[in-house]
């Protein structure tokens, strides 16, 4: 499995604010979005958390919005992870419009490791570090010429 994961959506008209394009809280919803598919894709997923009493929790987000889009567009929202610790991962996103190939929004998600029983801190288990990989150096995210759906 590549450490890039591609998903597509297509804008649909609950998506769009009073001024016309996806509201900004959509493009949050969908950086959720993308990465649960991630890890449920990995095998990280739900059942694997609560199997091992903790979880990865969203701790910060930096988020750029670039350019609006806009109902029936469709949108490729692409994920990866670039740096783990014991406790920290982190996690960048692009959304990108195919039909004039324009990034639409980047975004940085720090998460932390949790025991989800007490929602303390939690030092992550081997099974996560060694599933959670980050994009290795050479890999250009941002090419997206490579198609990983």
């Amino acid at each position: 499995m590549s450490a890039i994961f591609d998903l597509r959506r297509t804008v649909a008209s609950e998506h769009i604010d009073q001024l016309g394009h996806v509201n900004n809280v959509i493009y949050v919803q969908w950086m959720q979005d993308v990465a649960t598919a991630h890890v449920d894709a990995i095998g990280l997923g739900l059942k694997e958390y609560l199997e091992l009493n903790h979880a990865m929790v969203a701790i910060e987000h930096h988020v750029q919005y670039r350019k609006a889009a806009f109902e029936g567009e469709e949108i490729i929202l692409r994920t990866w992870l670039d740096a783990i610790d014991s406790l920290y991962l982190s996690r960048q996103y692009v959304f990108y419009r195919p039909k004039d190939q324009s990034v639409l929004f980047v975004a940085k998600t720090k998460w932390a490791c949790v025991e989800i029983s007490t929602g303390r801190p939690k030092r992550m288990s081997p099974t996560f570090t060694q599933t959670y990989q980050p994009l290795a150096k050479e890999v250009n995210p941002i090419d997206f010429t490579v198609n990983y759906l």
